[in-house]
Formats: C-alpha cells, sequence, structure tokens
C-alpha cells in the first residue's frame, strides 16, 4: 500500500490558505459606506494609475478654509479600463493636477479621508468618470475641414 503525499485534508488547508488573498482583495465593494456617499467640489492633486485599482488623490477644503487631503479608490482595474478605452493617458489627460472637479465617493467604513470613487464631473456637470464601465466617452471634437 502506497502513502499519499498529501492528506486530502492538507490539500484542502492549502487550497484555503490560497483562496485567502483574493477574498479579502474583493471586500472592496463592502470596505465602503454607499449609504454615506458624498458629492464635494475638489481639487485633484494626483492620480496613481496601477493594479490593483487605480487612485485618485484630492484636495477639499473644509469649513475652516484648510485643504484636507483625500484618496479614493476607482474601479474597475487597469486592465478592464484599457479595454473600454480609458487609457493612462486618457486618465492622466482628465484627471491632471490641479484641476477642479465635482466628486461623489463612498467614504470608508473604517473612516479616515478615502474612499470609493462613485463618480466624477467637470463643473459644468459633464460627467468624465462614473462606477460603470465604459466610462463616457470624451467630448466629440469637430472634424477637420476637407
Amino acid at each position: 500500500m502506497k502513502r499519499a503525499l498529501f492528506s486530502t485534508s492538507a490539500v484542502a488547508a492549502l487550497v484555503a490558505l490560497a483562496v485567502l488573498p483574493a477574498m479579502a482583495h474583493h471586500g472592496t465593494l463592502i470596505s465602503y459606506d454607499r449609504d454615506a456617499q458624498w458629492t464635494r467640489e475638489v481639487v485633484i492633486t494626483e492620480l496613481h494609475y496601477a493594479n490593483p485599482h487605480p487612485q485618485l488623490f484630492f484636495d477639499i477644503v473644509d469649513d475652516g478654509g484648510n485643504a484636507v487631503h483625500w484618496a479614493a479608490e476607482m474601479l474597475p482595474n487597469p486592465a478592464a479600463l484599457v479595454r473600454v478605452g480609458w487609457t493612462k493617458a486618457r486618465s492622466v489627460a482628465a484627471l491632471a493636477p490641479g484641476t477642479h472637479m465635482r466628486v461623489t465617493i463612498a467614504p470608508a467604513r473604517a473612516g479616515g479621508q478615502v474612499g470609493l470613487l462613485l463618480k466624477v464631473t467637470d463643473l459644468n456637470g459633464t460627467e468624465v468618470v462614473s462606477e460603470s464601465a465604459p466610462y463616457p466617452e470624451p467630448p466629440a471634437t469637430a472634424a477637420p475641414a476637407p
């Protein structure tokens, strides 16, 4: 009788340990309180277009006139964004530092100045980013004259 290298329970334990990081990462949607979402005018300070999700950094002016720094996680991941035409170059151009926008975020349940980015609009109300993909198309430019 040959003895198995690993028992069935050992293999099951290894599989369970292997999937824990994936389950932890996909807690994104439960980490934020959509019932407490808010919209404010902000000044974009930085964009990190990287895995697993791009991050948008911005400042909000509080009631005392002080800048409060916030960070928001964007959905989906860069690979999915590229598939719908939202490339890094397009993101950097649309969300350039110093740009005034309105953001809607769901704040983190754990507190702090972090949240899930739900929507970005320019000050005229044109949607730039939304939580649904594909993101809105940029405004059409006039075709060159023949």
